[in-house]
């Protein structure tokens, strides 16, 4: 799957009237002069949630971790007694800071929490006490979780993630009479952060989803996704664009980046000081790239193989087509990349090894090995993917909007009831950010080629083992395939963690080339070179290991943008330079200019 979110820096203002914004903004919005900054994360209360969790397997971790306290009541009254002993030092804190006298907290905050960072909760003693009290419950109870006796890992992993999702939406600061930020500016603004705050929810509402941006902000093609260029292909699937070249020789051989067809794919082409595609373009090579239709009940038989032929294939032969070139440069991007690892296994049994179409691939974390796929894990389980299978049979696709739900579930505080407390309590209206926009363009999974990666991949991890799965004809295995890989990973991608991801290295024989960026799963890719810039990375050739942190710990640290090392490695293969090419031609002529038909459609 895909989507994501990440971490922090140096706490700043946003554009939220001096409150803190989210850590990830905070990154990124620090190395860019203008404001617009982004998380990169998934829907909240008012959105329908995933099908998912609206079934019993929710509490049936919760309902396991109870049940195993209840078969070790020795364990559970010893376990009592703390929570007594830490109540009673709570309620001998809470008549110290009455009466005046000093003393520490019994908990403190974790520093990345930002919910109570205003002095109100520490300077006030009333406040101060509701928070510890909070905080004192919620360390008990994770604790408690944590410490389960005999449960499985995964099973723990499970009960502590819907444990904290509990928590996390009984905070005190989600609740306007207990929220002091909340209160005191009702106060300052007689009322009127509350009636803003109202209308926010009306417009959220409206609109079916909590707004993490304004739509109003973005328009598609024109301050987002406006690299100049033109839909050359368009069958039922895909459009293959391809764009405008910005200098007068490029490359012989061009670029294809294979895109994820969950969200669209001008996150590689946002504004353009964070456009991957106008940075590509500026170093002289030619850019093809997929942006895939996005499909109703009508295309619900759409498999695997289709994307790969239909998709993958197409687009590699319009560009070689257009170029003249005997081979392609490939990038793959987060399940773009899974499928880009399926089409060159399958392209080394389909074709004679010269006559392979692609030169080399690179990949935007990326998992082929799902054996741990991160924080996703909640909510993969046989039960779980049946009753989305069953979901999708209805009504012939996955809803983008179910499945951005669970994804921010993976990140609430920050992805849900940060909106929910700055929009409705503070009245705040959402700012301006270009990846909180893109990540709100969802797109929906058609039901048997999703139903088919979550079965194959994700639950029996099939891809891993040579000759398991066969696709568009041919048998797939990993080893089979020979040209030269450049990986690149997220340091806290909790999407495709970079431990995971790292695996790849071990499955394909040719040379390999990794890179660990810092940031996460969107941000660790949207790396343009900046100065100074708080970015940083670690690039080396690797061999296979299974202690990747060995590997980074031999690997230099580097400050700056990764996109410089990929483009040492990449520019000398891609042939010598040569008069740039047109856009379109007789046999491939402009359908739409860029950024076509397809990512318009809702």
């Amino acid at each position: 799957m895909a989507i994501p979110t990440d971490t922090s820096d140096t706490p700043r203002k946003s554009a939220r009237r001096g409150t803190d914004e989210p850590r990830e903004a905070q990154r990124i919005d620090s190395e860019f002069p203008d404001p617009q900054a982004a998380l990169a994360g998934a829907p909240a209360p008012l959105e329908p949630a995933a099908p998912l969790l609206q079934t019993p397997y929710v509490q049936a971790p919760l309902a396991m971790a109870q049940v195993a306290w209840l078969t070790h009541p020795q364990e559970l009254g010893e376990r009592i007694a703390r929570w007594y002993a830490d109540l009673w030092r709570l309620q001998w804190y809470g008549w110290q800071r009455m009466i005046g006298l000093p003393n520490d907290d019994p908990v403190r905050p974790n520093p990345a929490d930002e919910r109570f960072a205003d002095p109100a909760w520490s300077d006030t003693p009333g406040w101060d006490l509701i928070k510890e009290w909070y905080l004192t419950f919620s360390r008990n109870a994770k604790d408690m979780i944590r410490d389960t006796p005999g449960l499985s890992e995964r099973d723990r992993r499970r009960a502590a993630f819907w444990c904290r999702q509990w928590l996390d939406a009984v905070a005190p600061t989600n609740y306007l009479w207990t929220n002091p930020v909340a209160l005191r500016r009702a106060m300052e603004t007689g009322g009127g952060s509350l009636a803003a705050g109202y209308r926010n929810f009306l417009a959220d509402l409206e609109a079916g989803g909590l707004r993490m941006s304004d739509p109003a902000d973005f328009t598609v093609g024109e301050n987002l996704a406006a690299t100049p260029g033109a839909v050359v292909l368009r069958n039922r699937l895909v459009e293959v664009i391809h764009y405008a070249p910005t200098r007068p020789r490029v490359h012989a051989e061009p670029v294809v980046i294979i895109t994820p067809w969950i969200n669209k794919f001008y996150v590689l082409d946002l504004t353009p000081k964070k456009s991957l595609i106008g940075f590509l373009l500026g170093q002289g090579l030619d850019v093809f790239i997929t942006s895939w239709k996005n499909p109703g009940a009508d295309l619900r038989d759409l498999r695997i193989d289709d994307y790969l032929l239909e998709g993958i294939q197409v687009a590699i032969d319009v560009a070689r087509r257009m170029t003249g070139a005997n081979q392609v440069h490939a990038v793959g991007y987060c399940i773009g990349g899974t499928a880009l690892a399926m089409y060159l296994a399958w392209a080394n049994r389909r074709f004679a090894p010269a006559a392979v179409p692609v030169a080399d691939w690179t990949l935007f974390t990326t998992l082929v090995d799902f054996a741990q796929p991160g924080d996703i894990e909640v909510f993969i389980d046989e039960a779980s993917v049946a009753y989305l299978c069953a979901q999708m049979q209805r009504t012939g696709y996955l809803d983008g909007r179910e499945m951005a739900a669970a994804f921010r579930l993976l990140r609430s505080n920050g992805l849900i009831w940060h909106y929910v407390v700055h929009g409705w309590l503070y009245g705040e209206k959402p700012p301006p950010f270009d990846v909180l926009y893109w990540n709100m363009d969802t797109t929906r999974m058609p039901h048997v080629m999703h139903a088919w990666y979550l079965t194959q991949l994700y639950l029996h991890n099939r891809l891993i083992q040579p000759g398991a799965l066969t696709v568009a004809g041919e048998s797939l295995d990993l080893g089979a395939i020979t040209q030269p890989l450049y990986a690149v990973a997220a340091e806290d991608d909790h999407i495709a963690p970079w431990e995971q991801a790292f695996r790849t290295v071990n499955l394909v024989p040719g040379d390999k080339r990794f890179v660990l960026s810092s940031a996460g799963h969107i941000l660790g890719i949207l790396n343009p070179p900046v100065a100074p810039s708080k970015r940083r990375y670690w690039a080396d050739a690797a061999q296979c290991t299974d202690r990747p942190q060995v590997w980074k710990g031999q690997t230099p640290e580097c400050v700056g943008s990764w996109w410089e090392d990929w483009m040492a490695w990449l520019k000398p293969r891609a042939g010598a330079l040569v008069a740039a090419r047109p856009v379109s031609t007789p046999a491939f002529p402009a359908l739409a200019p860029a950024p076509g038909v397809y990512v318009r459609e809702p």
